[in-house]
């Protein structure tokens, strides 16, 4: 089988690396790809924005299989395209990738059926929000309405935080994602994502992980695209899933197929585990980035198979086995990220570190130049490794890191810091 993978960061390399060694695949494509993805796939220079170039792409390469990475493709209706050219697509309908790419579309998902989450308000204009927010108060969380490339969510602790990010989305800083906005009540409790396969009708629980959104140690500084995670997320219990599943998932799967556009694809949901219990935070689209590779990482069967049950609608007839180990992974950034970074330099000393025990590196922000590989991205490499305990994963994930010669990078030093703490409490 000939497979397309859409997609150049760290959640397609953590993919093309799982599909790789599937015996069902003769060759994989991954387009555009990165430095580490050229490892195992053929990387191709194709812009996937050109919905037209993709499909001709496909039909003169006899690609039989698309699989669509981010996020922006699924939004502008990629899958819909390569749908009604009679190529078979994983990755939802434009229709459907509203979970993702509307606050308020998710939000009113919610409301008709009675899925807990967050009080909120939708707004137009910046004058309506401000006097929502003044009547609320702060803490309160401010979200551009489309997608804003992890960029358009504000935590506000202050009033005077939360006005300004007000002022920013009605400003044009987050472009057309931000001419509508969504208030949030700030929840309080535990962050978890959690993962499902849905194939319009069937639901196939992955697993659980925790990011790290912050850019430094302790969770301070700025939030960003997420500087590491693990797997599994131990607030996710046995019985936690279940009634998330309950609750949330399933609901949310029955009311998307009644609007007539049932999700078909991988769905993310993002929680806070309250004291009243899991509510969900976001919808989004597509596996999660670095979550996903703290998955690929643990998932012990086939990937593909899976994949295409989900386009083909047979979910029903699948199962997925997991290595009992947690994973974690550790982001590697340029010096400067979430702000503004230089591009361009060398990093030394990957294979070294790729040869540690039980540890991958995937590549999100690199190119291959004269035989070096160098950063072109804000989170560059995903450090990533399996052990019995989280504290085994951590010391793996940091051992390669010191085997890494890259002075204009930095990582947090804490990944992982609250399973560890649990795990210590209860030793």
């Amino acid at each position: 089988m000939n497979v397309l993978l859409i997609g150049s960061g760290g959640r397609e390399h953590a993919l093309a690396w799982a599909l790789s060694s599937s015996p069902m695949l003769s060759r994989l494509v991954c387009a555009p790809g990165n430095g580490g993805i050229a490892q195992v796939a053929d990387c191709v220079a194709l812009d996937v924005a050109d919905h037209g170039a993709v499909i001709t792409y496909c039909t003169d390469e006899k690609i039989d299989f698309v699989i669509i990475g981010p996020e922006a493709p699924l939004v502008a209706g990629l899958a819909d395209d390569l749908n009604a050219a009679g190529i078979k697509v994983f990755g939802p309908s434009k229709a459907a990738a509203q979970l993702e790419g509307s606050k308020t579309f998710t939000k009113e998902l919610c409301v008709r059926k009675n899925i807990p989450t967050a009080a909120y308000g939708h707004f137009t204009d910046a004058e309506a929000a401000k006097a929502y927010t003044r009547k609320q108060g702060a803490p309160i969380v401010i979200k551009a309405d489309g997608l804003a490339a992890g960029k358009g969510v504000t935590v506000a602790e202050t009033l005077e935080q939360a006005l300004d990010a007000i002022d920013d989305c009605f400003s044009g800083k987050f472009g057309e994602a931000g001419t509508e906005l969504v208030v949030e009540e700030c929840l309080v409790g535990e962050e978890a994502s959690f993962f499902v396969l849905c194939d319009g009708k069937n639901v196939l629980p992955l697993a659980t992980a925790q990011d790290h959104k912050r850019a430094y140690d302790g969770d301070e500084g700025p939030n960003t695209g997420g500087m590491g995670a693990y797997s599994p997320a131990p607030v996710m219990s046995e019985a936690m899933c279940a009634r998330a599943m309950e609750d949330i998932i399933l609901p949310s799967v029955e009311g998307m197929a009644e609007a007539g556009m049932p999700y078909k694809g991988v769905l993310y949901a993002g929680f806070m585990i309250t004291e009243a219990g899991p509510k969900l935070i976001e919808y989004n689209v597509r596996f999660g980035d670095p979550e996903c590779q703290v998955l690929m990482m643990r998932l012990k069967s086939d990937l593909l198979p899976a994949l295409m049950a989900t386009a083909d609608g047979v979910l029903d007839r699948t199962n997925l086995r997991w290595h009992d180990d947690v994973a974690l992974t550790v982001v590697l950034a340029a010096k400067g990220y979430p702000g503004s970074y230089e591009k361009g330099s060398v990093i030394f000393g990957l294979e070294e570190a790729g040869n540690e025990e039980h540890v991958e590196i995937f590549h999100a922000g690199t190119a291959l130049k004269d035989g070096d590989i160098i950063a072109t991205g804000g989170r560059v490499l995903n450090v990533t490794a399996r052990g019995a305990t989280v504290r085994e994963a951590q010391d793996r994930a940091y051992a390669a890191i010191t085997n890494i010669d890259w002075p204009e990078g930095f990582c947090r030093s804490d990944i992982g810091w609250r399973a560890i703490e649990r795990e210590e409490q209860a030793a």
